[in-house]
This record gives structure tokens, C-alpha cells and sequence, in this order.
């Protein structure tokens, strides 16, 4: 049996807010960019370096809030 609903866009901001939607985990990094993220972690990217990456690898900032804690 399976069950079919939609969800109101109220709700998908409900579940958006909260961090139960896909978006709550971000999608896998390639090699070089789980790296990018570990020597940002560590302190080894400047903070502007590490926006330009971010700007162009958006992904990479989720990876980090997940990281650290924050969604």
C-alpha cells in the first residue's frame, strides 16, 4: 500500500526551517573538495580565499555548517 500526498509550500517552508528537507545534508564532494574543506577547517585556507571557492563550489559551505554543527 502505498500513500501519495503533496506538500503545501507552508509546509515545505515548515520542514525547509527545521532541516528535515533533502537540503539538510549536503551532496558528496569529490576528493579534492572534502580536502578543501578539511584545510579550511583547520585553518589553512584565508578566509577570502575560502569565499572564492564557496562562490564557485557552493555546496562547500554546507559541508562545513553540517561540520560544525550549524544547518
Amino acid at each position: 500500500m502505498s500513500i501519495h500526498f503533496t506538500v503545501s509550500g507552508l509546509t515545505r517552508n515548515l520542514i525547509h526551517s527545521l532541516g528535515l528537507d533533502h537540503e539538510w545534508w549536503p551532496k558528496a564532494l569529490t576528493p579534492e573538495q572534502k580536502l578543501l574543506v578539511e584545510c579550511y577547517l583547520a585553518g589553512q585556507i584565508p578566509e577570502s580565499a575560502w569565499n572564492d571557492y564557496v562562490f564557485e563550489m557552493p555546496e562547500l559551505a554546507r559541508h562545513v555548517n553540517v561540520r560544525r554543527g550549524h544547518h
